[in-house]
């Protein structure tokens, strides 16, 4: 006010910040000063949240165009903000976001609004006389409703003042009840430069829906210096920090990592995340962040990031925590561009699939746990994955890093369908089967495979056929076949009561004991010029799997150490199928295969 009855040159506003910044600094780290507002940015921000300059302070100077500097007391020197009749800014992206919190929608709705004449001068005239202020008006243009948002220390007052208004109506359901939706926050972009520039629009919802927030309302003004979006409260901070990304941290995207599982391939996959951590920030402007680490009995979380030493120190320093309470940690943080990855066999962590999916969480997994379950639960997981705009990637759930799942999926996009698929689906007991030749007991040979990360942590698994029955099974499905475990035709290859051993220990103490059943296996086909291969296959919906004695002019018949191989018979691959093969197990390639998932998903 002395500014324009004093018709100052300037007016010059000192506070503790450097001037206006383009985003709340408690909410989103990066944020940083803002270099020139107009007039109507300043004012649209300050009314949304902006601390640092008062609504009001605006219109006395902007009549007279004085210019407004906003200034830090403790920094003199650094340039602040310039605030005048035009933003000087020579970028085309938007000045800000911020938000309101503590917002209602009142939705009244109903067949009898539209083309009834008067209504909205009611809602209003009703509103105001309740003394209630509305921040956002809301109409589509069927005319069937209208939403306010309004305080929500105000809402019990305005839904009584408005369903006693309408009672008559609503009586006689021309309108429905009136709805209050609290816990909402409304999230402003601002910029005099989104003027008519197409798509930014998009940018902004892309933005949100690549990290699964739900936008509950939505309006802009024809100057189109202000898009306003109503989120729930819980995802606000969340909101905002993605839309700052996506217009203003173009330099480096940052991906939240939370890692269930630090045993041979969890240890593996931090070392690959370490080796490229710089790498992938210098060359593709990425920057993975591990926020939380847990294995079955301990967990860490810093939602700023863990140290290499926290993490190493996991069983010393971590909480008591299981998986469930892990995952109710991740969702609570809610943190944009979150992956969840599973490096265990665990069906405790997999049972929290459906809470990290149901919150837009992506997934990458190694464990078969999931795509081997009842088709009912398999099912609803990729939906949920799909309605819920994440992603599920569990290629290393078959065959570790070998991009068997990821050829089906392009095979039958492009037209093609499996009939048949034949494989070594086990690096494990191809390795057992491969070394053992007598010369060292069969249980040696097991231990050895479990030494070198090859088996299960529990061998019994690899050895019963489960692994491979599950694995069949899902590529079953990826075929387009609907298909159950039980299907999955076995034929045992250990000794008759291995399976009711009660542990580990006393499983390989059995093997020991029977040593002279499998020499007598590896004798009869060495005898005959064969090699013992675990083979699986699907024959037009049918699987099986079992212990074959193949020939020398077999393909699979040198297939070494823990490689796998994989044949698909299609409509296009009749006769010659078409073959992948490589290693197959081994705590390495499968960690470079969730890597390879997590990368994938970064980049869609």
């Amino acid at each position: 006010i002395f500014a324009q009855a004093l018709n100052a040159s300037k007016l010059e506003i000192w506070s503790d910040v450097n001037g206006m910044l383009n985003a709340n600094p408690r909410v989103v780290k990066e944020a940083s000063p803002i270099s020139s507002l107009s007039y109507q940015e300043a004012f649209e921000l300050a009314y949304f949240g902006a601390k640092v300059l008062y609504p009001p302070t605006i219109r006395p100077v902007m009549e007279k165009n004085i210019p407004i500097y906003l200034k830090n007391t403790l920094k003199p020197e650094d340039e602040g903000t310039f605030i005048s009749g035009k933003n000087e800014d020579d970028t085309d992206r938007i000045t800000g976001v911020t938000s309101l919190q503590d917002i209602s929608i009142v939705t009244i709705s109903g067949v009898g609004l539209a083309g009834k004449k008067g209504t909205a001068r009611r809602i209003f005239q009703v509103i105001e006389e309740s003394d209630v202020n509305i921040i956002l008006v809301m109409q589509g243009c069927s005319e069937q409703s209208i939403c306010l948002g309004i305080k929500t220390e105000d809402s019990n007052k305005a839904s009584n003042a408005l369903s006693s208004h309408f009672d008559f109506e609503i009586d006689r359901k021309l309108i429905n009840p009136i709805e209050i939706e609290n816990d909402q926050s409304i999230i402003a972009v601002v910029g005099d430069k989104m003027k008519s520039q197409v798509g930014l629009g998009g940018k902004v919802f892309s933005a949100l829906g690549e990290n699964g927030i739900n936008v509950t309302a939505i309006t802009q003004g024809s100057s189109e210096r202000n898009i306003s979006i109503v989120v729930a409260k819980k995802d606000e901070d969340k909101a905002i920090n993605v839309i700052h990304e996506r217009f203003f941290q173009k330099a480096v995207k940052k991906v939240h990592l939370f890692i269930a599982g630090v045993g041979n391939v969890g240890k593996q996959f931090l070392e690959i995340v370490k080796l490229q951590h710089q790498t992938l920030l210098e060359q593709n402007q990425l920057e993975l962040i591990i926020v939380g680490i847990a294995n079955s009995r301990k967990a860490l979380v810093d939602e700023n990031g863990l140290s290499w030493d926290k993490i190493e120190q996991l069983k010393e320093i971590g909480n008591d925590s299981n998986a469930s309470q892990f995952v109710e940690c991740i969702t609570a943080l809610n943190l944009r561009n979150t992956v969840f990855i599973d490096n265990t066999a665990s069906d405790q962590v997999s049972e929290q699939y459906a809470a990290l999916l149901g919150n837009s969480l992506s997934i990458v997994t190694c464990n078969k746990i999931v795509g081997s379950s009842a088709t009912e639960n398999y099912n609803h997981l990729l939906e949920l994955a799909k309605t819920k705009n994440c992603h599920f990637q569990y290629e290393t759930s078959v065959g570790a890093a070998l991009p068997i799942i990821k050829t089906i999926e392009d095979l039958r996009l492009s037209g093609d369908r499996v009939h048949r698929i034949q494989a070594v689906l086990s690096g494990s007991l191809n390795f057992i089967f491969n070394t053992y030749d007598g010369s060292s007991s069969f249980v040696d040979v097991v231990a050895e495979a479990k030494e070198q990360g090859l088996t299960e942590p529990d061998p019994k698994i690899d050895l019963s056929g489960l692994d491979v029955r599950r694995k069949i099974l899902i590529l079953a499905r990826e075929a387009g076949y609907i298909k159950e475990l039980s299907d999955v035709n076995f034929d045992s290859f250990l000794p008759d009561g291995s399976m009711e051993t009660p542990d580990t220990e006393s499983f390989l103490q059995f093997l020991s004991e029977n040593e002279q059943f499998f020499l007598k296996l590896y004798s009869e086909a060495e005898k005959a010029g064969n090699s013992l291969k675990v083979i699986a296959e699907l024959n037009e919906g049918n699987m099986k799997v079992g212990l074959e004695a193949v020939s020398a002019d077999s393909p699979f018949a040198n297939i070494g150490g823990k490689d796998n191989i994989v044949a698909l018979y299609t409509d296009r691959y009749k006769d010659e199928p078409l073959i992948i093969k490589g290693a197959g197990a081994g705590a390495e390639v499968t960690a470079s295969g969730v890597f390879s998932d997590l990368i994938y998903i970064v980049n869609r």
